[in-house]
């Protein structure tokens, strides 16, 4: 690999997801407002916050150093329109989690890489199914702390897999870093790794 790869955030699912596919990185988290715009939608708010925070990371580095390329990503759970981000209290997560509740929500997880050549996005969109809780369930899921830094309240490769019926989608999106839609950005790009 000809460039050194930035992941601009502090996630460690997506580092685990990084390391899986073997990639060599180091990490430079970019902290930024992930609020809403007026108008914006969903898809529109995941696609440009993934953007400007790999932007951003670029910005940031590349006068340090050349030969970068600085990737985000940006997931948001929807459910009837709303986004569920990460909660702010365990009174939140509950609210989240009641919602999600016996019903199908979408997951997108938007994927941006930028090099000195190039500034290139994705977004993979997933639905997910999760079984009726009791609020007992769901008291107990979030006094483990699991779901308090994790968009809509939950983490699918953790305790809460066990909620799923049904995935329509890509399980690493859901995570928060589609792997096929990475790998084709460092493909564009010239990157690789393993395969």
């Amino acid at each position: 690999m000809s460039k050194q790869l930035i992941l601009a955030s502090a996630s460690p699912r997506r580092r685990e997801l990084l390391d899986q596919i073997g990639a060599e990185f180091s990490v430079h988290p970019v902290d930024m407002d992930e609020s809403m715009l007026p108008g914006e939608g969903v898809l529109q708010h995941v696609q440009r916050l993934a953007s400007e925070k790999a932007r951003t990371g670029f910005e940031q580095l590349s006068r340090k150093q050349a030969g970068l390329a600085v990737l985000a990503a940006d997931t948001v759970v929807e459910i009837e329109g709303d986004v569920l981000g990460k909660p702010e209290s365990e009174q939140q997560a509950r609210a989240f989690l009641a919602r999600l509740s016996g019903k199908i929500h979408r997951v997108h997880t938007a994927v941006a890489l930028v090099t000195d050549e190039k500034e290139l996005a994705a977004t993979s969109s997933s639905e997910v199914e999760f079984m009726a809780l009791s609020e007992a369930q769901i008291a107990a899921y979030v006094a483990t702390g699991e779901p308090l830094d994790k968009a809509g309240a939950y983490a699918i490769q953790g305790i809460a897999g066990q909620f799923v019926v049904n995935l329509s989608g890509s399980y690493s999106g859901v995570m928060g870093l589609p792997l096929h839609e990475t790998t084709r950005l460092f493909s564009a790009c010239g990157i690789s790794f393993v395969i």
